[in-house]
């Protein structure tokens, strides 16, 4: 089968534009591991590639990549892509409602979707409306508060302390990643978390939220439509930063290794908030914190996520194949134990040559290289690594960082 797969970030959803090295290393990482994943099944792979990375001929196991040079391309670039098509697989944030806009496009156009229904990403990347569905199904949720932006700060002050208490999270009410959230210790940094947030335009309204305290995992399930399977708890490496910092996603491990009870507990959580919601299918992400091992949701990805790149390594099943068997034949994975353990981690680098850049290609775990078309002095790379044990892989992890820099260094080994 002919697939596309289209990743926002890396395929053009930028092209011409300033592009977060962060976010773009965990683009490029999901659509590198989701092409290699489905040649390994068999099946043929057609892509989308912002111009900028084309020029350094990356390593990506794709049959056919289509150059975006600019935003004003996109559009058609994707519809011919699409038309071009069996299927497609689209790996984007839900901002702005581009998810949903992509996917909605796919089905227009009649080609089969291996996203989740259009219909339902909204309401699933919408943090109030899923939080407030989740407890009516009984789901443990952070305590929550709906903000107007362009409310009085002293209101905002008063009421988030009246209802959650300091320090709170403010997020965006759609959002990906950890981009714009903040840890608010008190009153005095309510006007600079708003301001952070209200540098977007499209935000009208936030989220407040208390502060669960707790092992922040993931859950990498399946779902046929009706039935869902869990199939690893993740760990998720996360910094929340006070609104003078950025907050970020680090990286993760797959999987945690918590008591059977605990990911039993998650599990059940995951599986039940998955199989709630008519029109969640394929690979979903459910992002919960295990608060003195009780699971605690705190939302719903109903996309591809970075855990992915993890997954992948320890599985005993191809996992891109299971998302296409999960939606075309209704046939969830059989064999879902996992094979040791799978560290990755973003690695903030010195903006590299050219020359730099295609040395990296053939080191050890850099799965994403540091791709130097930021325009500050900054990129990022995303590292892999694979031990039969956590602290192998730990080692390993670091042996290839530490690679890394040193290449970048011109002091390669």
């Amino acid at each position: 089968m002919q697939i596309l797969v289209y990743e926002h970030v890396s395929g053009g959803g930028f092209a011409g534009k300033p592009v977060s090295p962060t976010v773009l290393s965990e683009g490029y990482a999901m659509l590198r591991a989701l092409a290699a994943d489905f040649k390994a099944a068999g099946h043929s792979v057609a892509t989308l590639l912002d111009s900028r990375l084309a020029e350094f001929n990356p390593p990506l196991e794709a049959d056919c990549v289509a150059r975006v040079t600019s935003s004003l391309e996109l559009e058609a670039a994707f519809e011919a892509s699409v038309e071009s098509a069996e299927a497609t697989l689209i790996v984007a944030p839900e901002i702005a409602g581009g998810l949903e806009s992509f996917v909605r496009k796919t089905e227009r156009l009649g080609v089969t979707s291996l996203n989740c229904n259009s219909s339902t990403i909204y309401t699933v990347a919408n943090k109030p409306m899923l939080l407030e569905h989740a407890k009516k199904q009984g789901v443990d949720v952070p305590k929550s508060l709906v903000v107007h932006i362009h409310e009085p700060i002293s209101s905002i002050a008063k009421s988030v302390s009246e209802k959650l208490g300091f320090p709170a999270i403010f997020k965006p009410m759609i959002g990906f990643g950890c981009s714009k959230i903040s840890i608010v210790n008190d009153e005095s940094q309510v006007e600079s978390a708003v301001a952070k947030m209200s540098a977007s335009s499209s935000i009208e309204t936030f989220l407040a939220q208390e502060i669960v305290r707790g092992v922040a995992t993931s859950v990498c399930i399946y779902s046929d439509g009706d039935e869902a399977l869990p199939v690893s708890l993740n760990k998720q490496n996360v910094t929340l930063a006070t609104p003078a910092s950025d907050s970020s996603y680090d990286g993760g491990l797959v999987p945690l290794d918590s008591p059977p009870a605990q990911k039993a507990k998650a599990f059940f959580v995951a599986k039940k908030i998955v199989e709630s919601i008519r029109g969640l299918r394929g690979y979903i992400g459910v992002d919960i914190v295990l608060k003195d091992g009780i699971p605690i949701l705190i939302e719903v990805n109903p996309r591809l996520t970075t855990s992915y790149v993890g997954l992948r390594m320890v599985s005993g099943f191809n996992p891109a194949q299971a998302l296409v068997d999960s939606i075309l034949r209704h046939k969830l994975p059989i064999n879902c134990g996992t094979f040791g353990y799978a560290c990755f981690m973003k690695v903030k680098t010195p903006k590299p040559s050219f020359e730099s850049l295609l040395k990296t290609y053939g080191l050890a775990g850099v799965f994403a290289p540091p791709f130097p078309i930021s325009s500050d002095r900054l990129a990022f790379a995303l590292l892999t690594s694979h031990g039969e044990s956590l602290q192998k892989a730990s080692l390993r992890l670091e042996k290839n960082r530490r690679r890394l820099i040193r290449t970048l260094r011109n002091k390669g080994e």
